[in-house]
């Protein structure tokens, strides 16, 4: 079972068979998936990304998230509060994105409760790292937890949209709130030891 989960690749380092052999997918993974962040513009970004995923691959999001960064002001809070009906228009005219109205009108609404939670928590990450889990036992299978459970819940309380259990757990998959990097991935050490050199934000 383990052999299914894990690939070598041409490098001779052993990674998550999720990201196959694609390159940006495979960058992606050995840079970026599961290293703790807690900046806020990449955290919103990032939430905002996985709410477009809902339905879709993330190979899809990826290979269009520069043309995301672009359409979307690279995901600055406060720019994204100001669209209006015609950036919507915009938004759903444009190729290079997911031209879902549902997805970019809670994108707009979730940067506008982004801008509030910052002023209540400080930042953030104050908000979502809270939800750190305890270490468990490696599961592929996870894609739901208590945590993301609770995480959801109180997104949506807030007025947050598109942020349902599994989306949230994707998130806390990519941001490094969970390290959900098979133990045999190369990567799963690496991100371990940045775990711990982490501050979390308060």
């Amino acid at each position: 079972m383990a052999s299914e989960l894990i690939l070598p690749g041409d490098d001779n380092k052993s990674r998550c068979a999720w990201c196959g052999k694609d390159p940006l997918y495979v960058k992606y993974h050995d840079s970026q998936w599961g290293r703790p962040v807690s900046e806020n513009r990449r955290l919103f970004e990032k939430i905002c990304l996985e709410g477009f995923q809902s339905g879709l691959s993330w190979i899809t999001i990826l290979r269009k998230r520069e043309n995301f960064r672009a359409a979307f002001d690279n995901f600055e809070v406060e720019k994204v509060c100001k669209y209006r009906a015609a950036r919507v228009e915009k938004l759903l005219g444009n190729a290079g994105i997911i031209r879902h109205r549902g997805k970019i009108e809670a994108t707009i609404n979730n940067a506008k409760m982004a801008r509030e939670m910052i002023a209540e928590h400080g930042s953030l990450g104050a908000f979502f790292w809270k939800f750190e889990p305890k270490p468990r036992k490696y599961d592929a299978k996870r894609a739901i937890t208590d945590e993301s459970k609770e995480m959801s819940k109180q997104l949506k309380k807030l007025g947050w949209k598109f942020v349902g259990p599994t989306t949230c757990y994707s998130f806390m998959q990519a941001l490094g709130i969970v390290n959900d990097h098979h133990p045999d991935c190369f990567r799963y050490a690496e991100v371990e030891v940045l775990r711990k050199r982490f501050r979390r934000p308060i």
